[in-house]
């Protein structure tokens, strides 16, 4: 009976070897030159690098540190940004996307430098990424971004035809793709506990399991009220993203949290991972609501992520699809228990650009659209040299105006279970049409 192979665990696999623990209690300061609201990739990121210019600076989580998306995303180093090029270019002009697309390299590059020279140990392999598409058109504008991302930004690219698409993957599903080898894979709960370590060393404060009700503006500062108590602020940084909650309701309006869940198989035999995947690469797809997998780091089982429909509990349904997608890029997986599944939010809004803003003094580091892993750290490193008036290191092309609020939205997406099914029926459209 397939609904006995769904898992044992309804927790994120990552926590087995970095669980997600409360950190000790910590006197609340009175007085602070930066209070930073979350304590994810971009807080502690952004905490690390104003503690070690001096300033007082503490961080407050809801939940505890690295409980949300930190900890449950896939761990895939893509700094992946959704608007294509196209896209990008008709909403904010030519110059604008240029300078988005570039900077999609530096901050791959500049996180790959900072695990090694902080020496982050969180399993982190720079293996290369393999994108399938559905068909044999397809393949033809995957090939031409290839040679695209090669030739304007020195990424090693390349289009992978049908024929040797099994050097690449165990599958006869897709019709060809396109590989890049500017993409790694990490182990995402190590790496949030590493950088956790890192910025506690420097002198970052963590409250953990602290609520912020409110930040209000008072004189040349702000007053943020939290569940530990009130404390003064010279400067406020809001990072939260999937979970953003009413203490910033202007967020609120404009991110919308969706679900994304994922699943990861029981050990499978080094020859089925040999065969399935034979380079131990990242893998994505190119359709609307295209999965994301890989081995996990160990090399012995496969993640699967994608997006999920439902909006409370835990149901069955969500679990079931993916397992369905799994098999029917990998058959004789049919059979295969799965050991874990889980989901959590990403950040969604409507112009899909990860962003650096102010608004009423408070500067904002969010909105990253499930690419996380990079955008994240890059981002909250940018808006800490933001905050200090670091002109040079502070510059990116994500620092503009707010994303647009969201019209009847409140913090309650009501609409996205009709969004993602609307784009799971695109999807099955595209794959009938396909010639394949």
């Amino acid at each position: 009976m397939e609904d006995s192979r769904i898992a044992d665990k309804n927790t994120p696999y990552w926590w087995e070897e970095a669980p997600v623990k409360p950190l000790p209690r910590q006197p609340l300061a009175k007085k602070l030159d930066v209070a930073i609201i979350g304590a994810g990739y971009a807080g502690l990121s952004a905490g690390l690098v104003l503690a070690r210019e001096g300033r007082s600076v503490a961080a407050f989580d809801a939940m505890n540190p690295g409980e949300g998306a930190s900890t449950r995303n896939g761990g895939i180093t893509s700094g992946s940004i959704r608007p294509d090029y196209a896209t990008i270019t008709r909403r904010f002009g030519e110059q604008k996307a240029i300078a988005i697309e570039a900077e999609g390299k530096i901050a791959r590059e500049f996180l790959y430098d900072f695990i090694r020279t902080e020496g982050l140990d969180c399993d982190f392999q720079l293996v290369g990424q393999f994108k399938g598409v559905i068909g044999y058109d397809d393949y033809e504008k995957t090939a031409r971004s290839a040679e695209v991302l090669a030739k304007r930004l020195g990424i090693e690219a390349f289009a992978v035809p049908y024929a040797e698409q099994r050097n690449f993957i165990g599958t006869d599903f897709y019709r060809g793709g396109m590989a890049r080898m500017d993409i790694g894979g990490l182990h995402p709960a190590k790496f949030h506990a590493e950088l956790l370590r890192v910025a506690l060393a420097s002198g970052l404060t963590v409250h953990s399991q602290t609520h912020v009700h409110s930040i209000e503006k008072d004189g040349s500062g702000f007053r943020v009220v939290t569940s530990a108590g009130t404390v003064q602020a010279r400067q406020v940084l809001v990072c939260t993203n999937g979970y953003t909650d009413g203490a910033v309701p202007f967020l609120r309006r404009r991110l919308v949290p969706v679900r994304s869940r994922i699943i990861v198989t029981e050990e499978l035999a080094p020859e089925v991972m040999a065969r399935l995947m034979p380079k131990r690469m990242m893998m994505i797809e190119g359709r609307q609501l295209g999965f994301y997998y890989r081995p996990t780091p160990d090399g012995k089982r496969i993640l699967l992520g994608g997006r999920d429909s439902s909006r409370a509990g835990d149901p069955a349904a969500p679990k079931l699809f993916l397992r369905r997608g799994l098999v029917n890029l990998f058959p004789e997986l049919e059979n295969v228990r799965l050991s874990h599944t889980w989901f959590g939010n990403v950040a969604m809004h409507r112009d899909m650009l990860p962003r650096i803003f102010e608004k009423g003094g408070v500067v904002y580091a969010t909105g990253f659209c499930g690419s996380g892993v990079v955008w994240a750290p890059w981002i909250g490193t940018r808006a800490a040299h933001k905050l200090m008036g670091h002109g040079e290191q502070a510059r990116t092309a994500f620092d503009f105006r707010p994303p647009a609020f969201i019209p009847l939205y409140r913090g309650n997406p009501w609409f996205m279970p009709a969004i993602i099914q609307g784009y799971r029926m695109q999807d099955r459209i595209a794959l009938f049409r396909a010639r394949r």
